[in-house]
């Protein structure tokens, strides 16, 4: 399979990425600490800016930017995966295909990847990563839901606290 991606210097994207099984697995916010730490490390030695960033059982949505000088965010998402397994215990069932190239069972191997490409774009995602706990029913009300970056939004005053109620639309079209 070719994989392409858009590489923009630079750039913010727009990111999903999943646990590679998603059905009643909520590692992710069970190991939130170990994630965060993760993230932090790498940011750290690859910096990036995080726009927007929601953490869900079994997957997570992100917004981040590049620095001005740099498009390798598959050495980040590399980098926080693999940290992030490191971090935990080894209790997943592995396939002969992954025990064969040593890696661990925990995330899928792809990502989704989309170049945000102008304010409309961004506003429509940066929606959509923080209604997401919303839509998969595991709150009642966005500000429930506590691994999100929504709630820096509430306080910069760019959201309401009572944000998304079932009129929103999530993608922003007019």
């Amino acid at each position: 399979m070719d994989y392409r991606r858009i590489w923009h210097v630079g750039g913010t994207y727009f990111f999903t990425v999943n646990l590679l099984h998603r059905q009643g697995n909520t590692l992710l916010i069970d190991h939130i600490q170990d994630f965060r730490n993760a993230v932090k490390n790498v940011k750290d030695k690859y910096p990036f800016k995080i726009h927007a960033w929601v953490i869900l059982p079994d997957h997570m949505h992100c917004i981040i930017e590049l620095p001005n000088d740099d498009v390798d965010y598959a050495t980040r998402w590399r980098l926080i995966k693999s940290a992030f397994s490191r971090g935990i215990a080894k209790t997943e069932y592995l396939s002969d295909v992954r025990i064969k190239r040593q890696e661990r069972g925990v995330w899928q191997r792809r990502y989704w990847a989309h170049l945000i490409t102008n304010e409309k774009d961004y506003r429509a995602h940066m929606d959509y990563v923080h209604i997401n706990p919303l839509k998969h029913g595991l709150v009642k009300n966005v500000k429930d839901w506590q691994y999100s970056t929504f709630h820096r939004y509430v306080a910069f005053g760019v959201y309401p606290e009572h944000w998304a109620g079932t009129e929103i639309n999530i993608m922003g079209d007019d």
